[in-house]
């Protein structure tokens, strides 16, 4: 199931031990891919401009192969001589994988083929032709084999056993899945007689469906917010640091054995997305925008979205800039003076000299006019996920591919996230609220007073950032064609060399604007909403069609 991989499209260099894994943050507006002289690192960024056709090769997963195999076990076991209790627990994990699989697949193309059984040779013709199903049945099938299955699965799983789906990682699909189709239904368009899109008058059954499976996981008292240290900050980092923990639903487990050069099961989180020092003198591979940045609101609940005029002009400390900002800011995001391994991160690039000069070479009175980081991008790096001690210096043999921290497919904030949304278009404003509000409590800033869409969706996009959510989210709201078709920014620091000698840093700033190139303006089309088919796949199979505007 390689998509768990945060939607790579496969193990070791097709999977996340390698570029592949941080694609589907890459495409959105999350972030850019920093490494621009490295053809696989731009690889799957280069479609972030318009790049998409009917050649596909972004996020690209017909999952079939897994299917077959899922297919034949399903078949089989039942028939072997193992305990039943076993077998009806192994044949309902399968079940719920090739329920993941075909929401893996409905979610990038549509409706696709359902097959249900392992195909022969000697099937009737129309059995190995199969035509698209509609979009609507696949989330059908979907929904309805969770909800079969759900109460073979186990409600806990034994510490041998972890990374094994329980019923609640069957009912977080089915919240998420539901919610998909829900939003599809409301803010989509039907075609391809409903191959692609869902009818609108399905929006509210979908949405009770997402509505009701987040409520019995909430209901269970399984699951809660993670929230054992005292500072916020810290917190919210080990929610990814700390394995198994209380909000965890279903993950996909690494150790810190190598995941290219030995075959082992570790990433390569730590190596590709740390500051300097690291191996290379590169890391910092995805760096988020500006404009995610200021969507971090302050503490006291006010919207953290500069006036970029105004910080253009004077001098800043670090404190004034970003001091009362929501802690999951730090906890996500790293940038000037962000402390690291005993030291800090340093981004300035230029030195203001006394006479209102810049120097930008070398030093000035023994003051160094540029910092150590990569400063080729926005000057923020991705800190989620990444673990301060791990060793990012010895090089690809034994630190590459090592980072041991388990991917968090499903955990409990999202489900708080979905019950909130399903919550709002029904009409139940105040649950939504209130659930909205457990995970700002959890973070540590100020709560609501009301709720409404955008909010709601704000909140998803900050507590779930570079999680692998974005890129989904705004294609299922039919929002992507606005919020990822423009120019987004960076932020450059400069160092103020008499405040340094003063004992004090503070910066003169200077917006980057047009930061992926001036040349390369992020376009998403609108048949972008789906993934193509693609040639080989119609060519293939003449009862297959095209997706909406593929040529």
């Amino acid at each position: 199931m390689s998509f768990f991989g945060n939607e790579s499209n496969g193990v070791g260099w097709s999977g996340d031990s390698y570029f592949p894994c941080f694609v589907v943050d890459q495409i959105t507006d999350e972030c850019m891919a920093l490494w621009r002289d490295w053809g696989d690192a731009q690889a799957g960024y280069n479609f972030k401009f318009g790049g998409l056709k009917i050649g596909g090769g972004l996020l690209d997963w017909w999952g079939y192969v897994p299917v077959r195999i899922i297919n034949e076990f399903i078949e089989k076991v039942p028939n072997s001589t193992l305990d039943e209790n076993l077998k009806r627990t192994r044949v309902a994990e399968a079940r719920f994988l090739r329920a993941f699989s075909y929401f893996a697949m409905v979610k990038r193309y549509g409706g696709i083929p359902l097959i249900l059984k392992a195909q022969s040779l000697t099937d009737p013709e129309e059995e190995l032709f199969p035509p698209r199903d509609k979009e609507e049945d696949v989330y059908n099938f979907i929904i309805s084999e969770l909800e079969a299955i759900k109460n073979d699965l186990p409600e806990v799983t034994a510490s041998g056993d972890l990374g094994r789906a329980t019923k609640y990682a069957a009912l977080a699909l089915k919240s998420r899945a539901a919610l998909y189709a829900a939003s599809i239904a409301q803010f989509g368009k039907v075609q391809l007689d409903g191959v692609v899109g869902i009818p609108a008058d399905k929006a509210k059954e979908f949405y009770q469906i997402s509505y009701d499976a987040s409520k019995e996981i909430m209901d269970s008292g399984k699951f809660q917010l993670y929230n054992q240290d005292a500072d916020k900050v810290t917190n919210f980092k080990n929610i990814f640091l700390v394995e198994n923990n209380s909000e965890t639903i279903f993950a996909k487990r690494h150790d810190s054995s190598n995941g290219l050069i030995s075959g082992g099961n570790g990433w390569c989180v730590d190596f590709f997305q740390c500051p300097r020092p690291q191996g290379w003198n590169r890391g910092n591979f995805s760096a988020p925008y500006l404009e995610l940045v200021e969507e971090f609101e302050y503490v006291d609940g006010t919207s953290g979205k500069l006036d970029r005029n105004k910080i253009e002009n004077g001098l800043w400390t670090i404190e004034e800039l970003w001091g009362k900002k929501d802690p999951r800011f730090f906890a996500t995001i790293y940038t000037q003076e962000t402390p690291w391994q005993g030291s800090f991160v340093d981004y300035h690039n230029g030195l203001l000299l006394p006479d209102g000069t810049i120097e930008t070479k070398d030093s000035y009175n023994g003051v160094l006019c540029k910092g150590d980081q990569d400063m080729e991008g926005t000057n923020f790096g991705v800190m989620k996920y990444l673990k301060e001690s791990h060793d990012n210096m010895a090089g690809t043999e034994s630190a590459w591919a090592t980072s041991d921290q388990d991917w968090l497919i499903f955990r409990y904030a999202e489900t708080l996230l979905n019950y909130a949304e399903a919550a709002f278009e029904l009409g139940k404003t105040n649950e939504a609220l209130e659930a909205i509000n457990q995970i700002r409590d959890r973070a540590g800033i100020a709560p609501l007073k009301s709720i409404d869409r955008d909010k709601i969706r704000h909140e998803r996009k900050v507590e779930l950032a570079f999680e692998g959510h974005r890129y989904w989210d705004v294609r299922r709201w039919r929002i992507a064609t606005t919020e990822l078709s423009h120019s987004f920014s960076g932020l450059q620091y400069i160092l103020d060399y008499e405040s340094y000698t003063k004992g004090e840093m503070k910066y003169k700033l200077k917006i980057l604007n047009n930061i992926d190139g001036s040349s390369s303006v992020p376009l998403f089309k609108e048949e972008n909403y789906y993934l193509p088919i693609t040639l080989g796949r119609t060519a293939s199979n003449p009862n297959m069609v095209e997706n909406p505007g593929y040529k």
